[in-house]
C-alpha cells in the first residue's frame, strides 16, 4: 500500500556497497529499538458514571491524557475504560494506546442514575488479568453502596495477582473513604482524595498512577520532586516518605 514502506526491497544498484551497508545497519538499529520496548503496560481506568458524576466525568475526560504523557518515556501505556451507570449497566471498552482514542470513547458516554458497582469492576479486572497481565487499576468515584467485605475479598485477590488499585476519591463520604482505603491497602495500591474543583489534583494523580504502571516505584519516585500527589501515593505504596 502507498502508506507503507516495504523494507524487504533491496537498495538501488547505483549506490556504493559502503552506503548500502550503512543504510542496512541504520535500519536494523531502528527496528531493534522498537522491538526492545516490549509490550505496553496495561492499566484499567474505571469510573463511576452514575448521575452525580457528570462534572467529574467531564473533568476526567479533559485530564486523562496525563496518563499517556507520563508513560511515554517508559514504553507506553495501554488503557481500558470501564464504567458503570444506570440499572446494572457495567461496560468495558477495547484497549487503547493513545489519549485521543480514549477521549473519543469517553465523550460518547453520559452519566445516568444508579447504584455503585465497584465489585463488578474489581471482578472484571481480575478476569482481564487472566488474559494478560494488568499492572494498575485506577478507580475514580465518590460513593460506595455495596458490601465492604465483598469488595475487600476481591481486592485481596488483585493484590495476589500483583494488580495495585489506585483509589481516587472525590469528596468526603466516610463510607467511600473507608472502603477505598481498604481496597487500596489490600491490593498494595494507594488512596487519595481530591476535589473536582481542583482539576490539577486529579491530573497529577492520573500521571502518578501511570508512572507507576510503566516504571514501578522508580517511575513514581521520579515525579515526587514536583508533585505532592505523587509523594502521597509513593508513601502509601512503600510505607515510607520519599
Amino acid at each position: 500500500m502507498a502508506d507503507k514502506k516495504d523494507i524487504t526491497r533491496p537498495p538501488p544498484a547505483s549506490g556504493s556497497t559502503s552506503s548500502m551497508v550503512d543504510a542496512f545497519v541504520a535500519k536494523a538499529k531502528q527496528l531493534g529499538s522498537v522491538a526492545d520496548r516490549g509490550p505496553r503496560a496495561r492499566l484499567v481506568f474505571a469510573l463511576d458514571a452514575t448521575m452525580s458524576r457528570q462534572p467529574t466525568w467531564d473533568l476526567a475526560c479533559r485530564v486523562q491524557s496525563e496518563m499517556f504523557s507520563a508513560a511515554g518515556d517508559a514504553g507506553g501505556l495501554s488503557v481500558q475504560l470501564v464504567y458503570f451507570r444506570g440499572f446494572g449497566e457495567c461496560r468495558a471498552s477495547r484497549w487503547v494506546n493513545d489519549p485521543r482514542s480514549l477521549t473519543d470513547l469517553m465523550t460518547k458516554i453520559d452519566c445516568r442514575g444508579g447504584q455503585t458497582q465497584i465489585g463488578r469492576v474489581l471482578r472484571h479486572v481480575r478476569t482481564e488479568a487472566g488474559q494478560a497481565p494488568v499492572k494498575v487499576l485506577v478507580y475514580v468515584g465518590d460513593a460506595m453502596e455495596e458490601s465492604i467485605d465483598d469488595l475487600c475479598a476481591v481486592a485481596g485477590e488483585l493484590g495476589l495477582l500483583g494488580i495495585k488499585a489506585f483509589m481516587f476519591h472525590e469528596g468526603h463520604d466516610p463510607d467511600a473513604a473507608r472502603a477505598f482505603r481498604e481496597i487500596a491497602r489490600l491490593s498494595g495500591g494507594a488512596y487519595a482524595q481530591f476535589d473536582a474543583g481542583a482539576p490539577h489534583t486529579l491530573s497529577e494523580l492520573l500521571r502518578a498512577a501511570a508512572a507507576y504502571a510503566t516504571g514501578g516505584v522508580e517511575g513514581l519516585t521520579r515525579l515526587t520532586a514536583g508533585s505532592t500527589q505523587a509523594r502521597g501515593l509513593l508513601t502509601d505504596i512503600t510505607g515510607r516518605k520519599p
